[in-house]
């Protein structure tokens, strides 16, 4: 089995609590859209038994209020929210971090979404109609540089560096970051809207355990990167 994450990721923005709230209440209203399981949000906590009385409302307000927690602050600027959905530990599937409004060179900002590892929701959530539509959710409410569905397997097998854009089961390039060169079948491509474009590897779950699969993820990341769009940028 292989299994998998979803993460976007942009540079320095520096942006306001209320800036930021208003970004996360989009993202968790397009996120409840696409499966059932991101229906229903709690805190973090140092036990799942004090995690599970902190249910909050995913609204701009209640964002606000959060963010303005010390706990939640970066220094001067910037903030970090960890919420889960209170399924139990072999789902995993609406945990969520978000580091969001910082200027800081070192950690990027982002969302990043553990997706389950567990029937039955990986079986519902771990297909292409579903994270094509959770990406765009990401997209259209962080407006990132790059993300991408992770496969773990892929991911330790080709031992990639954190910073730059990885290769993943579906990967997203803003526009900014120039134009995808032709890719072989079975890759798909799907803008969104104005935002950038969405690429789809294999229509069937991809599998970094599968030779045939690691031969085409191998060919996509060489035509990537001879086009620039691999390349970290300040």
């Amino acid at each position: 089995m292989d299994t998998y994450s979803a993460g976007v990721y942009w540079g320095c923005r520096v942006e306001t609590a209320e800036e930021c709230a208003r970004r996360a209440e989009n993202f968790f209203r397009l996120l409840s859209q696409c499966d059932p399981i991101y229906a229903h949000w709690f805190e973090k906590a140092a036990s799942r038994k004090k995690a599970l009385q902190l249910q909050f409302e995913p609204t701009a307000e209640t964002f606000v209020r959060l963010f303005k927690k010390r706990s939640n602050k970066l220094g001067k600027v910037g903030f970090i929210l960890g919420a889960w959905t209170g399924h139990s530990e072999g789902e995993r599937g609406g945990a969520v971090r978000i580091l969001c409004g910082s200027d800081a060179l070192g950690a990027s900002n982002s969302c990043f979404l553990y997706l389950p590892s567990e029937e039955p929701g990986s079986e519902r959530v771990i297909t292409v109609p579903v994270l094509t539509q959770m990406m765009r959710a990401m997209v259209l409410a962080w407006e990132p540089e790059w993300g991408s569905v992770f496969s773990y397997a892929y991911q330790e097998l080709r031992d990639e560096p954190i910073g730059p854009p990885r290769m993943g089961w579906l990967m997203y390039f803003s526009r900014l970051r120039g134009e995808l060169p032709p890719l072989p079948e079975p890759v798909r491509t799907q803008s969104v809207e104005d935002k950038g474009t969405l690429v789809i590897l294999t229509p069937e779950r991809f599998n970094g355990h599968d030779p045939a699969h690691v031969a085409l993820a191998d060919q996509v990341r060489g035509l990537l990167d001879q086009a620039g769009l691999l390349t970290e940028r300040d």
